[in-house]
């Protein structure tokens, strides 16, 4: 393979680290995983404890300040792995970042640092039964309550990853529904508020040990405080998302390119073990 100029000495040396990481932590217990459905909640705690967790954040939240190359060496080395039920990626890449861009400084305080250390697992809900990659269509709505103090929010996610393990839900609703994509909004939903209910696990065809979910909302009081980004924010919700759809396309190629890597390498390697009529197959290529 062709050295790579992308990475340097500190990328290597992080990569390393977490690779042993993964061998340790992870994959002796990934084929149990895809068994039950979900990784042990405990693997996320320990990645937080080893600074594995939202690393491209400020120290000041709880990250370590890095920049985005570290996080694309992580999701390197867990597609290497082919440990796919690591949710890693979403949780630091995707639910952090809208916090640390969009974020209130009380929410960016209150969730980033416990979000970094593995506390908390975020998950964003914007897939519905009815509307799947259409986000405006989405039915799920959040409406004020007359005093302004919360928001009722009613509606269903599907397909959510992270969702079985989640303690901070990023819930893409309509906090308007007459006004299309103008009245969609981005709100912070945690584990344990009254009728905030988490369907099944998902049986899918690959992806296994990934704790694909599904989430119910009835009657969510969800406070006016948890408007990511506050009351500004109300409306700007679809905006929120094209601006980090990029970004999450990208990981989702990062992964793709990195399994494909894999692939060639562990058929590389078989066929130099595998012997057949007393040679190795690659002997006869």
């Amino acid at each position: 393979m062709i050295e790579r100029s992308l990475f340097n000495a500190d990328h290597e040396a992080f990569r390393d680290s977490f690779r042993r990481f993964v061998e340790k932590e992870i994959s002796p217990f990934h084929d149990a995983w895809e068994e039950q459905g979900y990784v042990d909640r405990e693997v996320w705690r320990k990645a937080g404890e080893n600074g594995f967790l939202c690393m491209s954040m400020p120290e000041e939240y709880g990250g370590a300040g890095a920049d985005k190359l570290y996080s694309v060496a992580q999701m390197e080395e867990i597609a290497r792995a082919g440990v796919s039920g690591i949710g890693y990626s979403l949780h630091s890449e995707i639910v952090a970042p809208y916090i640390l861009h969009y974020g209130t400084e009380e929410q960016k305080r209150k969730y980033l640092p416990r979000l970094a250390s593995g506390e908390m697992v975020g998950a964003i809900a914007m897939s519905e039964p009815a509307a799947g990659s259409d986000l405006q269509g989405v039915k799920t709505t959040a409406i004020k309550s007359a005093d302004g103090s919360h928001y009722v929010l009613n509606g269903s996610k599907t397909f959510i990853t992270n969702g079985w393990h989640a303690d901070l839900v990023i819930v893409v609703a309509k906090t308007d529904p007459a006004a299309g994509a103008k009245g969609t909004s981005l709100l912070l939903v945690e584990r344990g508020m009254p009728g905030f209910e988490k369907g099944k696990r998902l049986k899918k065809m690959g992806m296994k040990a990934q704790d694909t979910s599904e989430l119910f909302f009835d009657n969510v009081q969800v406070p006016a405080e948890n408007l990511l980004g506050g009351a500004g924010y109300e409306g700007r919700g679809f905006i929120c998302l094209m601006e980090q759809l990029p970004w999450e396309r990208l990981q989702i190629a990062i992964g793709a390119v990195a399994s494909a890597q894999a692939a060639i390498d562990w058929t590389v390697q078989y066929v130099k073990d595998r012997k057949v009529f007393g040679q190795p197959v690659a002997n006869y290529q």
